[in-house]
């Protein structure tokens, strides 16, 4: 194999372990009228696939809500330098219909004291109040990167869900204030990192000798 072909092989592998990366978000923040109970509430994971992330927001065993609290959106967040066509939502709520959405204008999505957020995932076809539904909500965003949706808003809000309590019946919105934490890959990065490793040194021993 060629000096070239060894160099290209090693730099894809390590460009690969540095995309394979993931950041899980608790939504630990309660506004439900009432309460909503014992956070965490729910999660929000980032996983950088590529030039794109992909979001999975999981609140389970609580139910998505579609109130105006969360100007019936069921999940809310900012972007740096995202369109919205660059959303592609998943259906995973049998038989109805998710949608990305963008506020008329920046931040007017503002309702229940969470603060501004532009961008939202909302059911179009849900029922307002407790949907019933406690299925994850996917989908990926083109042309971005983790650090594109991590900012806190003007009141420090980064994620925002719409919940019905499991726990205590009640409904409101949940938020994410704090930092997430890296989740573990079941190796894969381990894997990728270490053929990369391995490459560079097949290419230190075959061409270090001439």
């Amino acid at each position: 194999m060629k000096l070239s072909k060894y160099i290209m092989l090693a730099i894809g592998l390590l460009v690969a372990v540095s995309s394979a990366r993931a950041v899980t978000f608790d939504f630990t923040s309660d506004h439900c009228t009432g309460g909503c109970g014992t956070p965490p509430f729910g999660t929000v994971t980032l996983t950088q696939d590529g030039t794109s992330v992909d979001f999975t927001v999981s609140i389970a065993p609580n139910i998505w809500a579609k109130t105006g609290s969360t100007d019936f959106e069921l999940f809310k967040f900012n972007a740096t330098g995202i369109l919205l066509s660059d959303i592609s939502v998943d259906q995973t709520f049998a038989g109805e219909t998710l949608a990305a959405e963008q506020a008329a204008v920046p931040g007017g999505f503002n309702g229940d004291g969470t603060g501004d957020f532009t961008f939202g995932i909302a059911c179009t076809t849900c029922k307002n109040g407790n949907t019933g539904i406690t299925s994850d909500i996917t989908f990926t965003v083109a042309n971005s990167s983790i650090a594109d949706f991590t900012a806190g808003n003007n009141l420090g809000i980064i994620f925002v869900a719409d919940i019905f309590s499991n726990e205590t019946g009640n409904t409101g919105p949940v938020d994410v204030t704090g930092g997430g934490t890296n989740t573990p890959d079941s190796g894969t990065t381990a894997a990728l990192l270490g053929l990369g490793m391995a490459s560079l040194a097949g290419l230190r021993a075959r061409f270090g000798r001439k």
